[in-house]
């Protein structure tokens, strides 16, 4: 035990002291704050005399309204902030500081700089007793060792050194154990959070953030940052810590709302939705690209998602159209398919537009062949869109002579006569206020009017939001002549092009759109209807982008133009078809121009045991330069099992010994979603276990079986690989879908294989 614990646990006494004084200050004064807030809302009206007989006593009410709601909005904001405050309070009281560094600023006096996640001084408001991890000078802490160090503040860099580095651990306010951290962040701490069970969440790593994850953290220049990192790297809650850290630095100009973080699916973002509020931010925006996909295209078509490609992919290697799929998806992923794409939508300003029939009461009023005609002969030196306006405009005196000749007709005598008194009496009361002669012959022409204007609103809605287009049609004449993209691409076609032209033709006239398809079909509407922007978000992150095509991150780029990016990932964990063809994110590097991106590596991997890592990294090209961390374990075992029901029982008998090393996280990994179902049918008569699907909602604890596709980004505490068997696992192609697997488990590692083992391990 070191001699100064009791000194310092004396500190961390009066520290909590301190906490314990200022939560009953602001519990009183959050009450008070409430009271205040909902006696201004319930008495709004009261304080203010509503009086427009004349001009001032109108702008006097104006005056008197504004001032009321200022009172109204100052005090919301101060119950929130004090709110904000407590909540930190109370996450401090029992674990006040974590950390702790001797600076020494030239020319100044050594001070003890103690670091937790919010700052906190004493009643004076003028002493720090503990600084906020993301504070300038808390980066000294994770940045530098004893001796020479700077840290940048807004008013320029302070140079000065470190004398001593310590860091804390306290539970329920009593300090275990206290290290001398001389170079990094202790091992000893790293050993005690990593060596912990899992629970429902990811949680926050500001007390053992790393000095590589620092600089993820605080990364603050460039539009693009490119973060590749090995199975357990830190990647994600790095990516987070960052996005606390940018809300605390910005947090003048910078909201939660203008964060959108885009992940892999529903249950990830269950497990990561703790970390944020952990440090007392709110959490940003958390979407999938599917779900943006779903939102803007499901109206029009039935859309695969991404999973469902890859169980396709997965489980459908015997297929007659697998190689044509398998070209579809890896053609219309690459940039050389974007950039044809644009090449096409331009080749629209001569020709090549397709319109539809614009209909009321299923008679054309104006066929699609004349609306193309006159599209056309519009002066073609106007932008494309400006000549859609006009087309717009035109289009729209054409309804009007159809409306006017459409009063005449049988069918709008019928709807007069079968009006119900309540709508007569509102019509009537309607042509009142428009000053319409009450006599009959009039009234009646009013009606007529009035029933063919409602009845073409709908129409006319539809031709100022351009729904006359065939965007369908226009993508569909891509594929349908197979000369067109040899046009339109500087690059050479796929070698079954013709095959997939067919493929994708056949979709279409079902209503229905690959997944690879979806993001191509978006941008040729956008690229034709004009670009649906973004322009209020600052920052876009994508977890897990590896799972991303080339194709999509020009898509983002140009759906948030003002954002900056951060891209997380491990091409080892890339099993989509179209990654195969990427070893790195070096395709991104031209996303912003030269200068503009920086890269950060991740070798070192902490999630799982010295012995797992050191098995995974043999299963990759190029996983001698993943480091593990110095955490003692058991080495994975592989059982070779002849058939299905031996497999079951010594599953069944190795969750049972788990259950006794009180694991709560237990992982049965399989291959697909279909071989998940089947074993969760098969063992559910037998265990309590849980099937995750794509569509699960939130991370579970306990035992379950889940596709290897759907456990990355999230770990557990021990693993169960179904069946690692070569008839399974033989394709090269599904390599990085066995690391992902494998690389899920924290602290045991267990493979069975019915029959011979994949070829991946036999070198191991």
């Amino acid at each position: 035990m070191n001699p100064d614990i009791k000194l310092e646990q004396k500190r961390v006494d009066s520290v909590i002291g301190s906490i314990s004084d200022m939560i009953v200050k602001l519990e009183n004064e959050t009450g008070r704050r409430k009271d205040e807030v909902n006696e201004i809302r319930n008495h709004f009206w009261d304080e203010v005399k509503v009086n427009t007989d004349t001009f001032d006593d109108f702008l006097e009410t104006v005056l008197a309204l504004r001032q009321q709601a200022q009172t109204l909005t100052v005090s919301e904001s101060t119950h929130r902030q004090a709110l904000k405050k407590l909540s930190a309070l109370r996450k401090m009281i029992g674990k006040p500081y974590f950390g702790r560094i001797d600076f020494s600023e030239e020319g100044a006096p050594t001070e003890k700089v103690y670091i937790g996640i919010s700052t906190l001084t004493d009643q004076s408001g003028e002493n720090f007793l503990v600084y906020d991890w993301r504070a300038p000078i808390s980066s000294v802490y994770y940045d530098y060792p004893p001796g020479p160090a700077e840290y940048t503040t807004p008013g320029g860099v302070i140079h000065g050194s470190v004398e001593k580095k310590w860091q804390y651990l306290i539970r329920e306010g009593v300090i275990e154990s206290l290290f001398d951290t001389s170079l990094t962040i202790g091992d000893e701490v790293l050993q005690q959070v990593l060596g912990n069970r899992s629970d429902n969440y990811m949680h926050s790593i500001v007390a053992t953030i790393q000095q590589k994850q620092n600089q993820i953290i605080r990364h603050d220049s460039g539009r693009l940052l490119i973060v590749q990192g090995a199975a357990g790297s830190g990647k994600t809650s790095a990516a987070l810590q960052r996005i606390a850290y940018l809300l605390y630095k910005y947090r003048e100009t910078l909201k939660a709302d203008q964060i959108v973080l885009f992940s892999p699916n529903s249950m990830f973002n269950s497990y990561v939705s703790h970390v944020l509020p952990e440090l007392g931010e709110e959490n940003m925006e958390q979407v999938t690209f599917q779900e943006y996909l779903d939102h803007r295209l499901s109206n029009e078509f039935q859309v695969e998602g991404p999973y469902e490609q890859l169980e396709y992919v997965l489980d459908q290697t015997g297929n007659h159209m697998y190689g044509i799929r398998i070209e579809s998806i890896q053609f219309k992923a690459s940039t050389d398919f974007f950039h044809a794409l644009k090449s096409y939508r331009e080749s629209l300003e001569n020709s090549g537009m397709k319109f539809k029939d614009i209909k009321f009461r299923g008679k054309p009023i104006v066929k699609g062949e004349e609306i193309t005609e006159r599209f056309y002969s519009i002066d073609c030196s106007l932008r494309f869109h400006n000549r859609l306006e006009k087309l717009t405009e035109w289009l729209s005196t054409r309804v009007d002579q159809a409306e006017k000749s459409e009063r005449l007709e049988p069918w709008v005598e019928e709807a007069i006569e079968l009006m119900s008194n309540d709508e007569y009496h509102k019509a009537r009361k309607y042509f009142r206020k428009k000053n319409i002669s009450d006599d009959y012959e009039a009234e009646y022409e009013a009606l007529r009017r009035l029933i063919v204007r409602r009845k073409f609103k709908r129409l006319r809605n539809r031709i100022n939001s351009f729904c006359y287009i065939d965007v369908k049609g226009i993508y569909q004449q891509l594929f349908a002549d197979s000369l067109e993209l040899g046009s339109v691409m500087k690059a050479n076609r796929p070698h079954k092009w013709d095959d997939v032209c067919r493929l994708t033709i056949n979709m279409l006239n079902e209503g229905r759109l690959f997944y690879e398809d979806a993001t191509p079909y978006l941008l040729l509407k956008e690229l034709i209807l004009g670009f649906q922007t973004n322009s209020s978000i600052k920052h876009v992150l994508i977890d897990e982008a590896q799972d991303y095509s080339p194709f999509q991150f020009e898509f983002i780029k140009r759906l948030f133009p003002a954002a900056k990016m951060t891209v997380l990932g491990d091409f080892n964990q890339a099993i989509f078809a179209h990654a195969n063809q990427y070893a790195d994110f070096s395709n991104l590097t031209d996303l912003y121009g030269p200068g503009k991106t920086e890269w950060i590596h991740l070798t070192q991997s902490y999630r799982s045991t010295k012995p797992i890592i050191e098995f995974t990294r043999s299963l990759v090209p190029g996983g001698d330069q993943i480091s593990a961390f110095e955490r003692d374990g058991d080495k994975p075992t592989l059982k070779q099992v002849t058939d299905v029901a031996e497999l079951h029982h010594h599953i069944m008998e190795t969750i049972t010994k788990w259950r006794e090393k009180h694991y709560s996280s237990i992982a049965i990994i399989c291959k697909t979603a279909s071989e998940s179902k089947w074993v969760y049918d098969s063992l559910r008569t037998v265990e309590k276990v849980k099937l995750m699907t794509s569509v699960s909602l939130e991370y579970e604890q306990g035992v379950v079986i889940i596709p290897a596709y759907l456990a990355k980004g999230i770990e557990f505490d021990a693993v169960i690989i179904y069946d690692a068997s070569e008839k399974s696992y033989a394709d090269e192609n599904l390599r990085r879908l066995f690391y992902t697997a494998c690389t899920r488990a924290m602290h045991e590692l267990q493979l069975y294989s019915i029959g011979k083992p994949t070829p991946f391990i036999e070198h191991i």
